[in-house]
């Protein structure tokens, strides 16, 4: 297994989570802001899938990014490719932390993880499942190429499935 990388776009700085960053983290998955992906969640449920996201690494050779503003050293959320026994195939998700919305912070965030995912593991396709209500970000898959494919099998039951084709 290769180190987790440091990405860098002409905004962000996608880097390696650290403990400093589980508060905030903590904090949106207790949130309301987390019930598109299934929450508002418990601390203990946070921390495993804050550990998750970073065991990912050592399992699969990829996980979860924090999303840093070059500018003010800001984390504003995460960017991920998740995989292991909840998701049917790779998936690229993202999420934002209050008040950093409709800035293009999860464009720009996802798309360099798209590209990385394509280039570094050598794979043809991801997908991303979204709550049927989360047009935000069904949106922000649109502008990352992602079409919605209704024949993916779906991470929960009623998902809406994006999937994004290597080379695009």
């Amino acid at each position: 297994m290769s180190a987790i990388p440091t990405l860098h776009t002409e905004r962000l700085v996608l880097r390696p989570p650290v403990m400093a960053d589980y508060p905030a983290y903590a904090a949106f998955m207790a949130s309301d802001r987390s019930r598109m992906m299934g929450g508002p969640h418990v601390r203990w449920a946070a921390w495993g899938m804050f550990s998750s996201d970073v065991a990912m690494w050592k399992l699969y050779g990829h996980g979860a990014l924090m999303i840093e503003l070059r500018a003010s050293g800001d984390c504003v959320g995460q960017v991920g490719i998740n995989h292991g026994p909840m998701f049917p195939e790779k998936e690229l998700g993202w999420m934002l932390y209050a008040g950093h919305e409709g800035q293009g912070f999860a464009t720009e965030a996802g798309g360099a993880l798209k590209d990385w995912a394509f280039e570094t593991l050598g794979i043809d396709t991801l997908v991303s499942y979204f709550d049927p209500e989360n047009y935000k970000s069904m949106a922000v898959s649109a502008r990352l190429g992602g079409v919605r494919d209704s024949s993916a099998v779906p991470q929960d039951e009623g998902d809406v499935v994006y999937r994004y084709f290597a080379g695009q």
